[in-house]
């Protein structure tokens, strides 16, 4: 079975993160990202990852799996042993797999200019992320003070580039879109 599971691995922006892309569905609908071993919540494929030396964040989407992993590990010997781990449990993982935060997530019940922000980044910003291996989360919106806060997700969390160019591209569509006046804020 495990040769019916094709595995590509491509580079990300950030020289501590590898994407996984695989032939198979890793999560239907939705993402998940999940920050250490004790952040599994039993679910099967993310506790084998988790057991691969030197990885240090999972994040999934669709076909594709983002491992941030540590800075002294192997990256070859990472390569090899997480192609083994989803060649071998991907044949038995579920995709339609859903963690209680995203049953918590309904758009429908955020405010207007959190519906409208979601919206400006679905179809902006979020593409060229999920391309790189990350995502980004929209945690809140002080309507007030104009802040936005977002949290970056797999291979953002960490890279340099998302620190920086990448929150600039960020702030300068959201004052364009939606208001000049908008500051963003990491969570």
């Amino acid at each position: 079975m495990s040769e019916d599971v094709l595995v590509r691995t491509l580079p990300t922006p950030n020289p501590q993160a590898i994407k996984f892309v695989v032939n198979k569905a890793i999560k239907e609908t939705g993402k998940a990202t999940f920050e250490g071993p004790n952040d599994t919540k039993g679910l099967r494929l993310a506790e084998d990852l988790f057991a691969v030396s030197g990885v240090i964040q999972l994040h999934m989407f669709e076909n594709v799996v983002t491992v941030t992993y540590a800075e002294e590990a192997d990256p070859q010997h990472l390569k090899d042993n997480v192609i083994a781990v989803l060649k071998s449990r991907l044949p038995v993982h579920d995709p339609s797999f859903v963690l209680e935060e995203e049953k918590k997530k309904d758009r429908s019940q955020l405010s207007p200019e959190l519906q409208q922000i979601e919206e400006i980044l679905d179809r902006t910003i979020r593409p060229a992320l999920q391309a790189d291996g990350g995502d980004l989360d929209a945690l809140d919106y002080d309507n007030e003070e104009k802040i936005l806060e977002v949290r970056y997700q797999g291979a953002c969390g960490s890279c340099p580039s998302s620190m920086f160019g990448t929150l600039e591209a960020i702030r300068g569509i959201l004052k364009d879109e939606f208001d000049p006046e908008i500051e963003i804020m990491i969570g």
